[in-house]
């Protein structure tokens, strides 16, 4: 595997002073890819906002909502200056993480609706205007009343091309999300942006494997991936509900941000602080997707068929382990 080569350069000063507290960082994955003599380099720069939530809780939804959007729009501007192509949000980025909370209001109003809720139009906007791709994440209420755990794809021209939901809803240290909105059903649509394919999953790492469940996902499927995560302590009017035995508490602990780009290879980019937040801006050249595909062979020896058959008989409630030997 090449090694990779980091570098990092600051914007001139006078920008730096209009980020209005973000830290910024620029890395660029320059010596991983090899040069092709058919292809062209396929460089993309990606954006990733690591925020805190810019206000009290306790303010009113609409002066969240108002506060949020022009923290977006301030990265954005930020990112469009460093030539940024697809900008992407934390989970649910426009409100508190009340996932955990005891009473549904006022939490529940921060949810829209994903095609043409004000968050949607105000990113499509701003889409149009700095050519950039959009990935945001809301919390989603359909027609029906239900709630999702929703991101939404916008293209550089404005255009909605769609959304996918999260599939896999944790109960992790007594935070049962669960109770707030259901399961995927929408599968994992891969989203064909004018800058790229793109796919989205939820991971589910503690702070200590952090670091390294975005690598193995880059590895394990040949793409690059972004691992994006608020920061700060967010703080409730009213003790929040857990499910494991321990006391309750007002606050959410502490979101440790550490945001970073994994490649394809194994490498990664230096990570966003732990405690501030920032705007992380990685370029990269897709090519190097194929090449390590090439090198490794790993899509030549998955085996598919052969485990969906297993995941098939595995699925059903009367399944038993295949175990030889032994009593």
């Amino acid at each position: 595997m090449n090694e990779i080569s980091i570098q990092t350069r600051n914007l001139p000063e006078g920008e730096i002073l209009e980020t209005n507290g973000l830290e910024l960082k620029f890395h660029t994955f320059s010596a991983t890819t090899d040069k092709e003599q058919l292809r062209p380099p396929r460089r993309v720069k990606v954006g990733l906002l690591q925020l805190s939530h810019p206000v009290p809780t306790t303010f009113p939804v609409s002066e969240q909502l108002h506060a949020s959007h022009k923290l977006a729009e301030r990265a954005i501007t930020v990112a469009a200056r460093t030539g940024v192509n697809i900008f992407c949000f934390p989970e649910t980025w426009n409100m508190p993480f009340a996932f955990c909370a005891r009473e549904r209001l006022p939490w529940t109003e921060f949810a829209e609706n994903a095609e043409n809720g004000p968050t949607t139009k105000f990113l499509q906007d701003l889409a149009r205007r700095n050519d950039m791709v959009m990935i945001s994440s809301i919390l989603e209420r359909d027609q029906y009343d239900v709630f999702w755990n929703t991101a939404v794809i916008i293209d550089s021209s404005g255009e909605v091309l769609g959304k996918t939901r999260k599939n896999h809803i944790p109960l992790v240290e007594g935070v049962n999300e669960s109770t707030y909105y259901k399961e995927s059903t929408l599968g994992h649509p891969v989203f064909n942006t004018r800058y790229g394919k793109i796919v989205l999953y939820h991971g589910q790492a503690s702070e200590p494997l952090w670091p390294i469940e975005a690598r193995n996902a880059a590895i394990a499927n040949s793409y690059f991936t972004c691992a994006i995560n608020r920061v700060g302590t967010e703080v409730f009017p009213n003790e929040l509900t857990v499910e494991d035995g321990n006391p309750v508490q007002a606050n959410t602990g502490h979101f440790f941000g550490s945001s970073y780009v994994a490649a394809p290879n194994g490498s990664r980019s230096l990570g966003l602080s732990r405690i501030q937040p920032g705007l992380l801006v990685v370029e990269l050249d897709l090519n190097l997707c194929r090449q390590v595909k090439d090198k490794w062979n790993f899509q030549m020896n998955m085996r598919l068929p052969l485990y969906a058959q297993l995941f098939t008989k595995a699925s059903n409630q009367d399944y038993k382990q295949h175990i030889v030997g032994g009593k």
